[in-house]
């Protein structure tokens, strides 16, 4: 995944380069060409590449917080469960 990423970033500064330096060219072209044909596409890929690992990370850290919490006797000052009970139909 990363490969993809570093290649198409070595292109687009290439082209950012090969804009500056032409005749006809200017560095806040350079400038624009860099973050609109590089940085932001690739920002997005990505991000949406990277989307299953993060939730994959996510899920272990639940996991990881359920089993905490579920072998360590309850030390917080709050209550355990809920202190109203539900309203019920009277039959």
């Amino acid at each position: 995944m990363y490969i993809v990423l570093i290649a198409w970033l070595y292109v687009a500064f290439m082209m950012a380069i090969a804009e500056a330096t032409s005749p006809v060219g200017s560095v806040l072209g350079a400038f624009f060409t860099f973050v609109l044909y590089g940085l932001l596409p690739m920002a997005i890929v990505g991000y949406v590449m990277g989307a299953p690992a993060r939730r994959k990370a996510r899920q272990a850290a639940e996991q990881r917080a359920f089993e905490q919490s579920s072998s360590a006797p309850n030390t917080s000052s709050e209550a355990s469960g809920d202190t109203i009970a539900p309203v019920r139909k009277e039959p």
